[in-house]
């Protein structure tokens, strides 16, 4: 990542988020709730783009979209005991109801498993019903004791995407585990946000699944963050909650199952990626405002450049194009270009008396500040170009910046110094047991991520290695980084 222009962005990250979100602005984290907020209007629009993505690719696949309920009863919540034991610290519980006791406590959903697999029972029976592919995006409510951060770590998650899906055999919810990763990987590649797919040590998969498929990122600071997830379930919901078929022999089999979810850390992750020190920049496909157009006017000529400046918009929108008119009078065009910049608009458009002069107009790409004049005619065309142009060159950017961030070490000392001078993540040979595992988190003073998951599906195996932490045969690489 060689743009200049981002030293603050990555010196003071924690500084650059809190100051974008809340000048944009997207986000107002003054709501008198720890671990809230608001989303304000550029945000919402914002997120509102990333969502229609995330619906496509759900959509595209099969999925189709529910909505529950939001209250949980707490006998439903403990009928998954493996599940319950992880949560049962983040419930938030409604107890009364007015003034009158509740005969039975509610929970806000900290996730919607327990909500949804009761109806799973009474809406799957046959063969035929299967497989059953549901999504929806709530909000969900976690106590949250960390310190709390916004988008990042919060008390009510208020743009979550879960997914959950029944199928009659192992191996059908294993090929849907697979579809699911490769939906999250289109999902997060449309968006521009480089990734690692990581299979999930057994100590930090999601409660209640056989394998957890986890999506992360590196942050400007050098943090990881989890993005997305994709849960293997196996059979232990549907036994817990006796969601059965029937057979071709007239038989009853419980399903198997999956789930994946994905939360506003996405849009987080969005917002953090490609950001300078002038503010966001955003994918042409998500910006809520893909181009502006910006009068240049003078004394005398403020009626003509105005009405050009309708007629370019009047052009872009029937094109497809999101466009605005910054046509404000109280303000300088340099303080226009601030704003714009700020809100990572992708293409600002230039319009003064000389452009009319000549039929033509000036464009300029937020991600490199650089100025085109082109002609008029051809103003549609080289919109676009500049839309593709500006989406492939984030994306290069976010790969050689995850490239940047992943390193080897053969030892623990070499590991420890690696994520202390640079952040991002360390990958080692590991023996596989646990117990080494979580000492060696301990003595690196960071979270395993887990082990490498390839294009094929396949966890990653080695051979003829040492352990780094324990010196015995290592079987597995893992990845190790610090994280939110």
């Amino acid at each position: 990542m060689t743009n200049p222009e981002r030293k603050a962005w990555s010196q003071d990250y924690s500084g650059w988020f809190h100051k974008v979100i809340a000048e944009v602005p997207i986000y107002d984290t003054r709501y008198p709730v720890k671990g809230t907020g608001i989303w304000m209007p550029f945000g919402y629009r914002l997120r509102k783009e990333v969502l229609r993505i995330i619906r496509e690719e759900l959509e595209r696949t099969g999925h189709e979209e529910v909505l529950f309920p939001l209250l949980i009863p707490d006998y439903l919540l403990s009928k998954e005991s493996e599940h319950i034991r992880d949560f049962e610290d983040e419930v938030y519980w409604v107890t009364h109801g007015g003034k009158t006791p509740l005969e039975v406590k509610l929970a806000l959903r900290p996730t919607s498993e327990t909500a949804m697999y009761p109806m799973f029972k009474l809406w799957i029976n046959a063969y035929s019903d299967l497989p059953l592919r549901v999504f929806q995006i709530v909000n969900v409510f976690r106590y949250e004791t960390k310190a709390t951060r916004p988008m990042i770590r919060v008390r009510e998650v208020s743009t979550f995407k879960e997914a959950h899906t029944a199928h009659a055999t192992r191996e059908e919810a294993e090929e849907q585990e697979r579809i699911g990763v490769e939906v999250y990987s289109k999902i997060f590649e449309r968006l521009k946000i480089p990734f690692l797919r990581t299979v999930r040590p057994d100590w930090d998969k999601f409660p209640g699944a056989e394998r957890s498929i986890a999506f992360d990122t590196v942050m400007p600071d050098g943090k990881v963050l989890q993005i997305g997830t994709v849960h293997f379930l196996g059979q232990g919901f549907a036994r817990a909650f006796d969601i059965r078929y029937m057979n071709s022999d007239g038989n009853y089999e419980h399903v198997w199952q999956t789930c994946y979810g994905i939360s506003e850390r996405a849009i987080a992750a969005l917002i953090s990626i490609h950001g300078d020190d002038h503010g966001l920049v955003l994918p042409s496909e998500v910006a809520p405002v893909q181009a502006v157009v910006i009068p240049i006017v003078y004394k005398g000529s403020e009626e003509e450049v105005l009405k050009r400046c309708k007629e370019v918009s009047e052009i872009l929108k029937t094109s497809g194009v999101r466009v605005a008119i910054d046509d404000r009078r109280d303000m300088t065009p340099g303080n226009k270009y601030y704003s714009w910049e700020m809100k990572g608009t992708p293409v600002r458009i230039e319009i003064g008396p000389r452009d009319i002069d000549n039929n033509t107009v000036v464009l300029v790409r937020r991600d490199v500040l650089k100025k085109t004049p082109v002609n008029l005619d051809c103003l549609v065309e080289e919109v676009k170009r500049l839309f593709i142009n500006i989406d492939e060159e984030l994306t290069k950017r976010g790969r050689e910046w995850m490239a940047s961030k992943v390193r080897e070490a053969e030892t623990v000392d070499q590991a420890k110094s690696e994520l202390d001078n640079n952040g991002g993540v360390v990958e080692l040979n590991w023996c596989g047991r646990t117990n080494c595992g979580e000492e060696l988190e301990r003595t690196i003073d960071a979270r395993i991520l887990g082990v490498p998951f390839d294009k094929n599906g396949a966890e990653n195996h080695i051979t003829g290695a040492k352990c780094a932490g324990c010196n015995e045969s290592a079987i597995k690489r893992i990845r190790v980084a610090r994280s939110y």
